[in-house]
């Protein structure tokens, strides 16, 4: 019996219309879809809600997870999707037209032909080289895009466009827009994951998985390249078990306070999730990150036995693991800028190849197998191309040789997420310099992404400072409906 003047715990949760207790039932309310989901704002005036709980897009979506194999560098669409026949007839000789140079100091008139040959793959007869033989055997899957076109000329400004909409920083990522519009499928992993190269970084680093203006909750949560994936997942021993449940009972009702005391506070808000997500992790990201759980075939088939393979393929397999388990966004990228071959084209071009070409099929295959690609995007490619001329660094033998950037006209894939199959859109000029037939804009790409998500890239918006944001800020787009199935 509870003395007078006195209010008991039962009591107070009961009375406490906006007590911990109704909080409590409406996040567990929430997170079982048993109230009705809200979309993302398309207005000012919209409310706008900071959290990773799933969101209803604005149409019938196509795709519900997205994994991004970015190649940042450039790889040369001339050596691998794109062969010209003129310019293997013309081979050594001078340039018979203009060429956009990004290095005037170290250029040359010379053509470099394809120096690898080149076949037809699949049902669908898809042309690629012969350094990429895996992805060839999975050409009845993909859609081969050879006009993409940014004529943004720098590798900085090309990854800006390619994942944030403009060539200039500080915006937010394609992956943080996509957990900001529709939240994550699971809370107990992070809803957008970024995965590193164990050579190191990849060119400016964070930036690749920023936010920008958007809250905090959306930014990319890095993965290491080696185990443990992600670090502080366990308590020290003498905290594990009930005194590390009290411990976070407590933090979690001192944050609580705090936040009401400080309504509006995103960033605030946002380490409270984290918090709140790095304890459901200690289970759920130990078992995602896991691959031994999968069986020697599956190991076998992404070239975890091998050891040129064996980064891309683990990589590959933890992010078909992780979007099984309702991860938005998973993006693989490669150290610094490896793909960026202005010398040793010849040697280096397939070294790259041999890393990525069978981890990036059996992704494709794998997730077909178990049902996954069709509402799966896969992407495959790089912020650029390459020119059709010899780039010389000054000193070098002659087998040094490379090319320059060429973000003109180039070269990617996509597969899955209702992306058509065995299809090879647009064209590049008899030089594969610049796109001229079905071009494909970068803020094309981007909006037909989020199509495929069912998102409008006009309508799913951020307002800060009363000003309203978007993925594309008001510039030109088209959904490119014919790549759709």
């Amino acid at each position: 019996m509870n003395r007078p003047g006195l209010c008991s715990r039962r009591h107070f949760l009961f009375s406490s219309a906006f007590g911990l207790g109704t909080l409590g039932a409406l996040d567990l309310l929430q997170r079982d879809g048993l109230l009705a989901a809200s979309g993302p704002p398309s207005k000012p005036e919209d409310p706008q809600t900071f959290d990773l709980l799933p969101k209803a897009p604005h149409f019938e979506p196509r795709a519900r997870a997205m994994i991004s194999i970015f190649l940042i560098g450039g790889p040369s669409q001339i050596d691998l999707f794109d062969y010209k026949p003129r310019l293997k007839e013309l081979d050594g000789q001078d340039f018979p037209g203009q060429v956009q140079y990004d290095n005037p100091a170290q250029a040359s008139r010379k053509v470099l032909g394809p120096p690898w040959p080149y076949r037809r793959y699949g049902e669908c007869g898809m042309e690629m080289a012969e350094l990429l033989p895996h992805i060839g055997g999975v050409a009845d899957d993909i859609c081969l895009i050879r006009s993409m076109h940014s004529a943004v000329n720098n590798h900085l400004p090309g990854m800006y466009a390619l994942n944030t909409g403009k060539g200039v920083g500080g915006r937010a990522t394609l992956g943080s827009w996509l957990t900001y519009g529709l939240g994550s499928e699971t809370q107990d992993l992070p809803a957008f994951v970024a995965m590193t190269d164990p050579r190191g970084l990849p060119l400016i680093g964070g930036e690749n998985w920023t936010n920008g203006p958007l809250p905090s909750t959306f930014q990319g949560t890095v993965a290491r390249p080696r185990n443990p994936r992600i670090l502080n997942l366990d308590a020290q021993e003498f905290l594990r078990g009930r005194p590390q449940a009290a411990q976070l009972d407590l933090l979690r009702t001192l944050n609580a306070n705090h936040l009401e005391q400080h309504p509006g506070e995103s960033d605030l808000a946002a380490r409270i999730a984290s918090y709140e997500l790095a304890a459901r992790m200690q289970l759920a990201a130990k078992e995602a990150f896991d691959i031994s759980q999968e069986t020697e075939e599956t190991q076998r088939l992404y070239g975890i036995d091998d050891p040129t393979t064996n980064d891309y393929g683990t990589r590959c397999l933890i992010a078909r693991r992780l979007i099984e388990r309702g991860v938005r966004y998973v993006q693989l990228w490669n150290q610094g800028q490896s793909w960026d071959h202005h010398s040793s084209i010849g040697s280096e071009l397939p070294n790259r190849c041999r890393e990525v070409d069978q981890p990036s099929a059996a992704l494709v295959s794998d997730l077909k197998r178990r049902g996954l690609l069709d509402s799966t995007v896969v992407h495959w490619g790089g912020e650029m191309g390459r020119l059709p001329t010899i780039q010389v660094v000054p000193g070098s033998a002659s087998d040094r040789v490379g090319r320059d950037h060429n973000t003109h006209g180039f070269a990617m894939w996509v597969a899955g997420g209702g992306f058509q199959k065995g299809l090879t859109y647009g064209e590049t000029d008899e030089f594969s310099h610049h796109a001229v037939e079905n071009v494909v804009h970068h803020t094309d790409w981007l909006a037909t992404l989020l199509n495929q998500f069912g998102l409008d890239h006009s309508q799913l918006s951020y307002v800060r400072n009363n000003q309203l944001i978007t993925l594309l800020d008001g510039q030109d787009a088209r959904v490119v409906r014919e790549i759709l199935a």
